[in-house]
């Protein structure tokens, strides 16, 4: 689990709830019409933007995002750096006892084809397409939830404008003008929350898990590369150390 992700969502919930509660019950902040609003119409509104299998395969996407364990980089270059001396003593079938011992399933994967025998090139071309396809859906993901977070605050407003319809429809009955006012405004605060505690951050967090996703499968097919084309280990090390900041970079040199 990310902590970070985990922190963050429920601290921003806390304070929420925490303000409504300084300012009366919570009970009057909860209103069933309004939600079916935002929430189902936002839902129904980004189905209408994408099939129905980037539209359920987005939610697993987004749990990856928070649940993922992350490997260092650093971890990642010296599984590979290791890998290149075993190589360059023993071949590249000696890998198979260390192939256990790898956390990266993508790094497993090339390895692996490596050691079947595989032509430099093929692998290089095979996990170069297994890293587009699978940021590709990230990608997907990504703009389904950013979507989520534009249409969420709209659909807000459109409660509004129904509760404020009611509301004027009603002036003669006292008793319907505080249900409808309701609607119109608890519709624009779910919007908002959705967006900015639900949607957006998902969004932003699946950007953030591509991105590194990307850099690291970048240095993984350079790696294996490498040590299919029997370049010496300590060159493989100052090229693949590139993908770290320079000051780790230039801390990892030291030690």
């Amino acid at each position: 689990m990310d902590i970070a992700s985990l922190v963050g969502i429920l601290l921003a919930w806390i304070l929420v709830a925490i303000t409504i509660l300084l300012g009366g019950e919570m009970g009057m902040f909860v209103n069933a019409p309004s939600l079916v609003i935002v929430i189902g119409g936002s839902l129904a509104a980004v189905m209408m933007q994408f099939t129905l299998a980037q539209f359920l395969g987005a939610w697993g996407s987004a749990a990856k995002a928070f649940l993922y364990k992350e490997t260092q980089t650093l971890d990642l270059i010296n599984q590979i750096v290791e890998c290149g001396q075993v190589v360059r003593k023993e071949g590249l079938l000696a890998l198979e006892g260390m192939m256990e011992s790898i956390e990266s399933e993508f790094l497993r994967k090339g390895l692996q084809m490596g050691i079947d025998g595989q032509d430099a090139h093929i692998v290089t071309t095979q996990l170069s397409s297994d890293m587009t396809l699978t940021l590709g859906r990230h990608e997907i993901a990504q703009k389904l939830f950013m979507s989520w977070g534009d249409l969420a605050p709209a659909m807000g407003m459109v409660g509004t404008l129904i509760g404020l319809v009611q509301m004027l429809a009603n002036m003669s009955d006292p008793a319907a003008i505080g249900p409808a006012m309701a609607v119109a405004l608890l519709t624009t605060l779910y919007g908002a929350l959705v967006a900015n505690l639900i949607a957006i951050p998902i969004a932003k967090k699946l950007e953030l898990r591509t991105d590194q996703e990307r850099l690291q499968k970048a240095l993984i097919i350079e790696g294996i590369s490498s040590i299919q084309e029997g370049i010496n280990p300590r060159i493989i090390q100052s090229s693949l150390l590139n993908y770290i900041p320079s000051a780790k970079r230039a801390e990892h040199e030291e030690q």
